[in-house]
């Protein structure tokens, strides 16, 4: 990497898009990026268009010698990038909706990370990023690929075996948790320590400490938690946070509170509601406020979006790769020994120490007894569901289906997924083959 780095953005007509040219105008003195290529596709060829023209305002009110550069050329985007961020979703908003409402009409959760939901919306996106994959092992090998396409933990685990690709995958749960805690406290997040242990959607956080001293027990008598406006505001079991001994993920309300959030999204569906098209209305708004000539900055109205601060994070974690800090972040890594009960090539969410040669995982000093099992569970369903998407096999996702914690009939289930299949062949080639 010499000076001026070029990063290219696959999904860059994102609503999260001005975070990311934010957080490049906030540390170019320390991370000196001169060339952003927003790479989108034809069907984002309008939203593309409104968010490159506020990143391009952004930065000439900056006085900052970044070039934007706008593409439906994935390729061109590609070409000789230091990094490569994805923030994408295949089958657009339209897929999630299905993700979310099919799996209701059997009596099953309907969200877009966890259960039938999160399948689908994998078996649609792995077999993308891996051509993407290839097409960094030809046009930037030497790359780092920074995913937060969801579920970013299966995606993750994809790419680190089914490519050569180096890549690290984030998300806005953790860096969601220090905003929390910081703001708790009234402290920096620079003051705050927090260890993750678990998957991604799936971890939990079994040490707090500012300035080295232990909050968790304290927080886990207080009422409420870190959540994100995606997720239903439901109240933990204060008897079972206590038992815990660590503050779960708001993800986990999908398993400790599973018959309550099944029932949320009955009677959603029952008012015609999903969280897809919340999030299309919202997006809505967003382009609207993004159009306005006038607009030179992020508007605030951006956090309301499920992943608030993701982009900070991106831009963190490129930071300190380039600038080799060895600081901790919490991340999607390849779990090597970490977790000894799960397989050295699963993708795990823990600490890690980031430097020029990437993340490597922090020792993990405890994961609440618990939780083990489930962990090892929906790792066996993401690493079948995997297998599935890379090679086509129904059987192969029937039985990732059958594996999954929250799925409680197999014969339901694969009603479930020959609808899902259909609706979502346009995207599953390898299944229809």
């Amino acid at each position: 990497m010499g000076n001026g780095l070029k990063v290219a953005v696959i999904g860059g007509g994102s609503s999260y898009t001005p975070e990311l040219i934010e957080g490049f105008i906030q540390r170019y003195e320390s991370f000196p990026v001169t060339k952003i290529v927003l790479a989108d596709i034809e069907a984002g060829r309008h939203k593309l268009a409104i968010v490159g023209g506020l990143a391009q305002r952004m930065v000439q009110k900056s006085g900052l010698p970044i070039e934007i550069e706008l593409t439906l050329d994935r390729r061109q985007a590609l070409d000789g990038a230091d990094f490569v961020s994805t923030q994408m979703r295949v089958g657009l908003l339209e897929a999630r909706g299905w993700d979310e409402s099919i799996p209701v009409k059997y009596g099953m959760l309907g969200q877009e990370t966890t259960g039938a939901g999160g399948m689908m919306k994998a078996l649609r996106t792995i077999p993308v990023l891996l051509d993407i994959c290839a097409d960094m092992e030809e046009l930037c090998p030497d790359a780092w690929l920074l995913n937060f396409t969801n579920p970013a933990g299966m995606v993750t685990e994809a790419i680190l075996n089914h490519s050569r690709i180096r890549s690290i995958g984030l998300c806005n749960s953790p860096i969601a948790a220090y905003k929390w805690l910081s703001r708790l406290y009234g402290v920096p997040e620079n003051r705050i320590y927090c260890e993750f242990a678990g998957l991604n959607h799936l971890h939990w956080i079994s040490r707090i400490e500012i300035d080295g001293e232990s909050k968790l027990e304290e927080l886990l008598d207080r009422q409420g938690s870190y959540s994100a406006s995606n997720v239903p505001q439901l109240a933990w079991n204060d008897s079972l946070i206590r038992s815990l001994g660590a503050i779960p993920s708001y993800y986990l309300k999908y398993f400790y509170l599973h018959r309550e959030m099944v029932e949320e999204g009955q009677a959603a569906a029952a008012r015609g509601e999903n969280r897809a098209e919340t999030v299309k209305r919202l997006e809505e708004e967003l382009f609207e406020i993004y159009k306005q000539p006038e607009l030179a900055e992020k508007p605030k109205q951006l956090e309301q979006r499920g992943g608030a601060y993701y982009s900070e994070a991106a831009v963190k974690l490129m930071h300190s790769i380039y600038n080799d800090t060895g600081d901790v972040q919490a991340l999607n890594v390849r779990n090597s020994g970490t977790l000894d009960f799960l397989p050295p090539e699963a993708s795990i969410e823990v600490n890690c120490t980031v430097t020029k040669h990437g993340a490597v995982p922090v020792p993990v000093e405890r994961v609440p007894e618990a939780a083990v099992g489930l962990i090892r569970a929906v790792k066996t369903y993401e690493s079948l569901a995997i297998e599935a998407a890379v090679t086509g096999s129904r059987d192969k996702a029937l039985l990732a289906l059958a594996s999954h914690p929250l799925i409680d009939s197999a014969n339901v289930a694969e009603r479930m997924l020959d609808e899902m299949l259909e609706r979502n062949k346009t995207y599953l080639p390898r299944f229809f083959s």
